[in-house]
């Protein structure tokens, strides 16, 4: 074999590489919207590259929000499940943390919301439009109560599958 030929074959390769598909989330936003920008459903402000509870301008742009967009076609991005006796016996005391805690998000980030509750006697569903007000309720549920935290990314880190466990 000559030095041209040992060449050659090195360039080759393998040919047979696994090609990644892109994946492509509807509810990112793939750019700036036009400063401002206002949700037309929940009022929310998007101005400085941030969304905000700001008042908006007279002669804004309008738009539906990625949040408000997540719950009109029900579709989360956080999941958390509540399981054990522990919330039965401890409901009112659980829903009234996951409120004040959305609250809390909500006022800071305003794509982070509660879609819906979902209870049953032993257990409930908790959806979100943003994964990080998901996993902030897990943790504070696992931080006030002990009980066991589970937890799983989905989707190139666009879903959070989370579920707390007390008995």
């Amino acid at each position: 074999m000559n030095q041209k030929q040992g060449t050659m074959n090195q360039k080759q390769g393998r040919q047979d590489k696994l090609i990644q598909e892109e994946r492509i989330d509807t509810y990112k936003e793939r750019g700036k919207w036009p400063e401002p920008t206002v949700c037309s459903g929940c009022g929310a402000v998007f101005l400085e590259g941030r969304w905000a509870w700001w008042e908006p301008a007279d002669k804004a742009h309008i738009i539906v929000c990625p949040a408000c967009q997540r719950i009109k076609e029900g579709f989360p991005a956080g999941y958390l499940e509540i399981k054990g006796a522990f919330f039965d016996s401890h409901r009112k005391e659980l829903l009234g943390l996951i409120h004040n805690l959305e609250a809390q998000e909500k006022g800071e980030h305003p794509m982070e919301r509660l879609m819906a509750i979902t209870t049953e006697e032993d257990h409930a569903l908790i959806t979100t439009t943003g994964i990080h007000l998901a996993r902030r309720i897990g943790e504070a549920l696992k931080h006030a109560y002990q009980g066991d935290l589970d937890f799983t990314y989905g989707d190139a880190e666009e879903i959070i599958r989370m579920t707390w466990i007390r008995e």
